[in-house]
């Protein structure tokens, strides 16, 4: 049986990922027509929520510029999103069970392992440029799957489905190398209130607090703490959305039978008989509770991940794209491209990409693990398995987070890791579509 939740989600992210490249080719031009400088200085510009000498957007005493806000504010609110999917998604998804999970899990293992491999083996034996090992490993989910709506009812839905769920698992992957390799300089006064943070979630939780406002407004102290403390903010997203309940109040069944009874209350009208007529104060209460009861039946992780997902599709990662993309191309040159930092990011997405999801996979269904998703066959598969290398959004992040920071050489190295980028998704993309239109069944 197909999982709804799934194909829903595969339809929101194909229509947010128009914004995405709508957001991508706009920063471009920025990056390189009159409007450079501003484009440029907009990002250093200071920002603050401020109560007193109290700044939530400081960082060791420093007003947070644009730019850091939403690398590491905004940010927090996409691994919230991303969080609370992973979450779902290993409780009743499609992640579920070991049946269901082997394949995309250990296409994802494979998909994360070759890149790395691909990026080492190319790059410069340079401690700065090897900082972005990590750089390929990622699916952007948006864009993999935007390119992958395109051959609609082509596509079987398995296909669809171990797409969706091995960028889910690649998402997973990010998460724990940004918590394990991108924290620096502890302090411990700060991990400290960041643990008691996540432990009055979790109590919350035990104690069957389902209000989502609690989460989130902890979440955001929590979010405030770690951003001191040394490990990366946007961890606080991901921990938060694991501690939000998944489940309701009382069982599904008391709030169904509260809905019949107050329904029942109500008499019967002709469908077809116009006008209305005025509620009495009883009626109105009757409504007032089939209201709450039909919100208590959506747990508060699901309602929560639903709330935010236009607020991320169509909010923060456009945002985060067009303050991220812009490349200025006058300062760089073709060999940019087929050297250093430039040509290992693009060959990990490229080549890495596709040959770890592809051979990793082939290895479990020929060993017997698992079997190749329903409807497809090995030349198709090999066609999602290049869109695997669509890494746009968190590869872009994780560069960030590896280049920023070099006090010399960073902009130049943290440039030439977006150049690789982009050309290694747009070429991931555009092989991607080759071989699925070649190989999927032809529309009749």
């Amino acid at each position: 049986m197909i999982n709804y939740s799934f194909m829903s989600m595969l339809k929101k992210y194909a229509s947010a990922s128009v914004f995405l490249i709508l957001c991508t080719v706009l920063a471009l031009i920025c990056a390189n027509s009159s409007a450079k400088e501003w484009y440029f200085d907009l990002w250093q510009n200071t920002m603050s929520i401020s109560i007193g000498s109290f700044n939530l957007f400081s960082h060791n005493g420093h007003a947070m510029t644009v730019l850091q806000v939403i690398n590491d504010f905004l940010m927090a609110l996409f691994f919230l999103s991303v969080g609370l999917e992973i979450k779902r998604e290993f409780l009743v998804g499609e992640l579920s069970s070991p049946k269901k999970a082997m394949l995309p899990i250990i296409g994802a293992c494979g998909g994360m392992l070759f890149p790395v491999l691909v990026f080492w083996l190319l790059c410069p034996d340079n401690a700065d440029m090897q900082r972005g090992l990590a750089i390929p490993m990622a699916t952007d989910i948006a864009f993999s799957l935007g390119v992958l709506s395109a051959f609609s009812s082509r596509v079987p839905t398995g296909l669809k489905i171990f797409l969706a769920a091995l960028a889910v698992a690649d998402d997973l992957g990010g998460i724990i190398v940004i918590a394990l390799f991108y924290s620096s300089d502890l302090h411990t006064n700060f991990l400290l209130l960041s643990l008691l943070c996540v432990v009055v979630m979790m109590v919350a939780n035990k104690m069957k607090v389902h209000n989502k406002f609690f989460y989130l407004l902890t979440g955001l102290v929590l979010w405030y703490t770690m951003l001191n403390s040394g490990i990366h903010a946007t961890i606080a997203g991901v921990i938060t959305a694991f501690c939000v309940p998944c489940t309701l109040q009382k069982g599904t069944g008391f709030y169904l039978n509260r809905i019949r009874e107050n329904l029942n209350g109500f008499p019967v009208i002709d469908s077809d008989k116009k006008g209305a007529f005025i509620l009495s104060h009883e009626e109105i209460n009757k409504l007032k509770s089939i209201e709450s009861a039909a919100d208590k039946l959506i747990s508060p992780l699901q309602d929560l991940e639903d709330n935010l997902h236009a607020l991320i599709g169509y909010v923060v990662i456009p945002i985060f794209a067009f303050a991220n993309i812009g490349i200025d191309f006058s300062t760089m040159s073709i060999d940019n491209l087929f050297q250093g930092v430039g040509l290992s990011v693009m060959a990990g997405l490229v080549i890495g990409k596709f040959v770890g999801v592809l051979l990793f996979s082939w290895i479990a269904v020929k060993c017997g693990i698992v079997t190749l998703p329903q409807g497809s066959n090995w030349k198709s598969f090999s066609g999602v398995s290049m869109l695997c290398g669509i890494g746009l959004t968190v590869s872009i992040f994780i560069a960030d987070l590896s280049y920023s920071s070099l006090p010399e050489v960073g902009t130049m190295l943290l440039g030439q890791a977006k150049l690789g980028i982009l050309c290694g998704s747009f070429i991931s993309a555009i092989i991607g579509c080759i071989l699925l239109n070649i190989f999927l069944p032809k529309k009749k």
